[in-house]
């Protein structure tokens, strides 16, 4: 695993799980509406970075390089709170989105190709379960 010297908080530090390359997902969600924006990766100093700069920063796995979430687009996200999930593999940002989330110009990255899936219904799961 890599992981490369950062000035993050150790006690933040020691409960991150990281992938090999160092890296965990981040999820990007909108702090009002509770939209998924995006996925990004960060390190620990992409991390360390969004926490005291209040400006997303995630490490880019293609250019192999930090970057602000808007620096190049305007597209900012301002840091609003950032939560480590149970398991310590990944982290919440919520943000406030200025303009849009995706690198393909529209609000968020998950809403250009929908797949079709079959709705479930907790209803029926909840009364197969108390048949047994």
């Amino acid at each position: 695993m890599t992981v490369r010297p950062s000035a993050l908080d150790p006690a933040i530090a020691s409960r991150l799980r990281r992938n090999d390359a160092g890296l965990f997902p981040a999820i990007a969600q909108q702090h009002d509406t509770g939209e998924v924006l995006m996925l990004g990766w960060m390190d620990d100093e992409a991390l360390h970075r969004t926490l005291t700069t209040g400006r997303a920063t995630y490490w880019s796995r293609s250019r192999g390089e930090y970057w602000v979430k808007g620096d190049t687009s305007g597209h900012q996200q301002w840091v609003r709170s950032v939560a480590l999930d149970c398991d310590g593999d990944a982290v919440l940002v919520r943000v406030d989105q200025i303009g849009p989330a995706c690198h393909t110009g529209i609000r968020t990255c998950f809403e250009a190709d929908p797949l079709p899936a079959r709705g479930g219904n907790p209803d029926v799961a909840a009364d197969a379960g108390s048949a047994r």
